[in-house]
């Protein structure tokens, strides 16, 4: 059932990035490499520990000074914010988690960027809440979302940043835990979580 899905999502996926794929914006990548960060998380669900990426890409936008500067795009089943000066790319997909890679695949044929050019920011249940580490490439680790743009990209190059959540308690399921909001105690470590994620982001799309 798995492996049917996975087939459905890919054909999705690519089923009309042809005509543009040759696009002003992709043809502008043979210029200069842009890159993209995506936020990978539920539309809807920005304050649960799932979307924790959603949360980070906000923060790296306000950052720049770009937070007003969302737009939504139908053809991408997304929103983005478009750097041209830096030659980047905000994304967050607006489709459910588990299907995160269409949008991502789709942003990424629109807008010329490599798989290996784009950075993927999710949620990490095997870091504790305050924990942030940066990984090329490799396993999607049982994460959905970012299975999910493996599948779509065909590849699974992409650097991820690992935002940790920490683990349910042992009364909580692993579902009721990601879904679930950040307790207020978890706040104020999410705040600093979030400056030292925009941190790190700035450093790696500087390289």
């Amino acid at each position: 059932m798995d492996r049917v899905l996975r087939r459905i999502i890919r054909r999705f996926c690519f089923s009309d990035l042809i005509p543009v794929v040759m696009s002003r914006d992709a043809q502008t990548h043979i210029q200069g490499r842009r890159r993209m960060v995506v936020g990978l998380g539920n539309p809807g669900m920005e304050g649960t520990r799932h979307s924790v990426g959603i949360q980070v890409v906000c923060a790296l936008a306000a950052h720049l000074g770009l937070a007003e500067h969302w737009r939504s795009d139908r053809q991408l089943c997304g929103e983005v914010v478009v750097v041209d000066a830096r030659r980047l790319v905000l994304l967050r997909p607006q489709v459910l988690m588990n299907v995160n890679g269409v949008a991502v695949a789709k942003a990424a044929s629109k807008y010329g960027v490599q798989p290996e050019d784009i950075l993927l920011v999710h949620d990490e249940m095997d870091k504790p809440l305050g924990k942030v580490a940066i990984k090329h490439g490799g396993s999607a680790r049982g994460h959905n979302g970012v299975r999910s743009c493996m599948d779509c990209l065909c590849t699974n190059v992409m650097p991820r940043m690992r935002v940790g959540i920490g683990r349910p308690s042992a009364e909580a399921s692993v579902e009721r835990h990601v879904l679930g909001r950040f307790r207020v105690e978890e706040r104020k470590v999410l705040d600093s979580v979030l400056v030292q994620s925009v941190e790190i982001l700035m450093s790696e799309l500087a390289e």
